[in-house]
């Protein structure tokens, strides 16, 4: 996922992006992990927070690999 990637290069960590989201570090570490949805409110959430101009589809992008069936 591309925002693993800004997330470090930004270095904001899970603990200060879940502060910023209102939401527990576990349940941060769920949706990044892909084991929970992110909604489309939280993706303009942490777009926002990280204040990069990459259109979502490109932030959020999952390779096949990455995907969990």
């Amino acid at each position: 996922m591309n925002l693993e990637a800004e997330l470090k290069r930004k270095n904001i960590k899970r603990k200060d992006l879940a502060e910023k989201l209102n939401l527990t570090i576990g349940t941060v570490s769920l949706k990044l992990n892909g084991k929970a949805p992110i909604t489309l409110a939280e993706a303009k959430e942490i777009k926002s927070v990280l204040k990069v101009d990459i259109p979502l589809e490109i932030l959020f992008h999952q390779s096949d690999m990455e995907m969990n069936y």
